[in-house]
């Protein structure tokens, strides 16, 4: 069975809590683990390193490295400072998540980032964001809706002759949009394929030397959308079309 590393969501310590309020969490959301394992993987959690087991022997352990979505990706690691108190990130998590990334690339295993995901590849990979879309982009659509969460939708575009048209046989698509943070200056290694259909915001993006016919070690592809909450719907781009390809990349 094809072992996917899903990286971990973190609790960090935290006084007002009142179970393990002194130890930090990791954990993953039930609908991500669901989505692997409806199309006949297994997905694993991802720890941090210990110092019995460094990352490399973690990263070997899979076959395929995906990264979940979350909490926001901190300034600080693309080289910024809040501009906000409301939107400090997790910088503790971008390291983790970024070493991962940069483990997973020097193995060779195949990478698919999803919504935090595609942030955390663009960090790593040299790029930056707009830390909250509507303070800083004039015009720009509003894209997370606290109440309607992962049923808040809007229509995206997808370039021609990339991945994405390729998985999807479509040059547009519905999908959901649960972030407020976005792609503002794309890492030096990364193609945009998606844009939000009334903003041009980032929706998907690949590394320069994905393509479907390539080695599976060149494998980098990410989307700003929430597939895994897209289970069983039939009005959205299809999260079955997306897995299974990723799925098939790792089988090669």
């Amino acid at each position: 069975m094809i072992r996917v590393g899903i990286s971990a969501c973190f609790f960090h310590p935290d006084p007002k809590r009142i179970t393990f309020s002194k130890k930090t969490l990791l954990y993953y959301e039930q609908q991500m683990s669901h989505w692997v394992m409806n199309h006949g993987a297994y997905p694993i959690l991802l720890p941090t390193v210990s110092n019995k087991m460094p990352l490399s022997q973690i990263v070997d352990f899979v076959d395929g490295l995906l990264l979940h979505g979350g909490a926001d990706v901190a300034p600080e690691s693309y080289g910024e400072k809040p501009i906000s108190k409301c939107w400090p990130g997790d910088a503790i998590r971008d390291r983790y998540e970024i070493d991962l990334y940069q483990e997973a690339r020097r193995q060779g295993k195949p990478i698919l980032g999803v919504c935090r995901g595609l942030q955390v590849i663009n960090t790593a990979e040299g790029g930056s964001l707009y830390q909250d879309i509507n303070t800083q982009v004039k015009g720009s659509r509003q894209h997370r809706d606290g109440d309607k969460y992962d049923q808040f939708f809007h229509q995206i575009t997808i370039d021609k002759n990339t991945c994405l048209s390729d998985i999807y046989a479509s040059s547009e698509g519905r999908i959901n949009s649960v972030h407020h943070q976005a792609v503002k200056e794309l890492g030096k290694n990364l193609v945009a394929e998606a844009w939000c259909s009334e903003d041009q915001m980032i929706e998907g993006l690949r590394h320069k030397s994905t393509s479907w016919e390539g080695p599976k070690k060149d494998f980098v592809l990410a989307v700003q959308w929430h597939p895994e909450f897209m289970q069983g719907q039939t009005e959205t781009l299809s999260e079955a079309s997306l897995m299974r390809a990723f799925l098939k990349k790792l089988a090669e």
